[in-house]
């Protein structure tokens, strides 16, 4: 399945982007009538066929669609303070679209290491991930947010912290069960500080480990992505 990712489509013709129409007419060379797929990031998946095959203004006829495609039965949110290196960041926000996170939040910390993003850039990241896992729902990327106006936010769902300190922590498997929603702290490399733990614990967090090993912290991420994922096998 060929998926193309069109944020408003329209009915029952659409025309593609000109970076979408590149990759449809001259990448894969589709031709008149080709079925393809697109997706408006929101759950729906569109079966289209080819009418104009243009390399900047590639038309297509929706034939059929599907609301909810793929959708989990729970809802994941990852707030990372992002690396120092963004390369690291970028491949977290590739790999878990991949695996499966709902929404994103740069976290300011008191030892963050970097304090902004390419918003844009991480975007066509996410997007680009999203399509190559063939997935409907293109995860919401938050501004850099400090942590204690974060960490003070309502979220409903199970609230917890991966952080490296003394405090004994559980594993997040034993906090959440299949079908919660959760949400995860991942710090810098400099791990959170005492007073940012202790803010969180007093806003319900609870504090987690991801292992014996210490992680970098977009390795760090995608461990606990992937046990999310697991635990809703």
């Amino acid at each position: 399945m060929q998926l193309f990712f069109v944020p408003n489509v329209t009915l029952p013709l659409c025309t593609l982007s000109e970076e979408e129409s590149r990759h449809c007419a001259r990448v894969l060379r589709l031709a008149p009538g080709d079925v393809l797929h697109l997706t408006d990031g929101r759950g729906t998946l569109f079966e289209a066929r080819i009418v104009t095959p243009d390399a900047r203004r590639c038309v297509v006829e929706i034939v059929g669609s599907f609301s909810d495609y793929g959708r989990r039965p729970y809802a994941l949110t990852v707030a990372i303070a992002p690396t120092k290196n963004i390369d690291r960041f970028e491949w977290f926000l590739e790999k878990a679209t991949e695996i499966g996170v709902d929404a994103i939040v740069p976290l300011d910390c008191r030892h963050s290491e970097r304090r902004t993003v390419n918003v844009e850039r991480c975007g066509r990241i996410l997007a680009g991930a999203m399509k190559q896992s063939l997935r409907c729902f293109l995860p919401r990327l938050a501004p850099v947010t400090r942590f204690e106006a974060f960490v003070t936010a309502p979220f409903d769902g199970a609230r917890l912290i991966a952080c490296c300190g003394d405090a004994p922590k559980d594993y997040i498997g034993s906090l959440i069960a299949p079908g919660d929603n959760a949400l995860i702290m991942i710090g810098p490399e400099g791990d959170f500080s005492d007073g940012e733990v202790a803010l969180a614990l007093s806003h319900g967090f609870r504090t987690v480990t991801l292992g014996e090993s210490r992680l970098r912290t977009e390795t760090a991420a995608i461990m606990a992505v992937a046990e999310v994922g697991m635990i809703n096998r």
